[in-house]
């Protein structure tokens, strides 16, 4: 049974095609929110391509018009949201393993 790790990161794979029309090239993944993006040169549509992977990790193709792979760009992605560990949970809760004002007061007796 394969399950993965909350900590594994998705790869995904972009491709930058020269359109059949000669008109710009397309951006095609299944990552992508719709479908395939047309543009007028390569280096526009990777830039999109790193940009909208900012979260992942990409493999980024660019093609030419025979289908052979002229660049590859690997993009490794940046962890977007902040993971609180128990020892920052706890210093946040004043539980830091120093003494606190009303520890002082309690063991005084007062």
């Amino acid at each position: 049974m394969n399950v993965a790790s909350p900590m594994q990161s998705t790869m995904h794979i972009y491709e930058v095609r020269p359109r059949k029309d000669k008109c710009g090239v397309d951006l095609t993944s299944a990552g992508l929110p719709f479908g395939r993006l047309w543009y007028t040169n390569p280096d526009d549509a990777v830039d999109y391509a790193k940009f909208f992977s900012q979260s992942h990790d990409a493999v980024i193709r660019v093609y030419d018009e025979a289908g052979n792979v002229t660049e590859t760009h690997e993009h490794r992605g940046r962890l977007q949201r902040a993971v609180a560990t128990t020892e920052a949970k706890s210093r946040h809760a004043g539980g830091d393993g120093g003494v606190t004002a009303d520890a002082i007061k309690g063991s005084s007796g007062r």
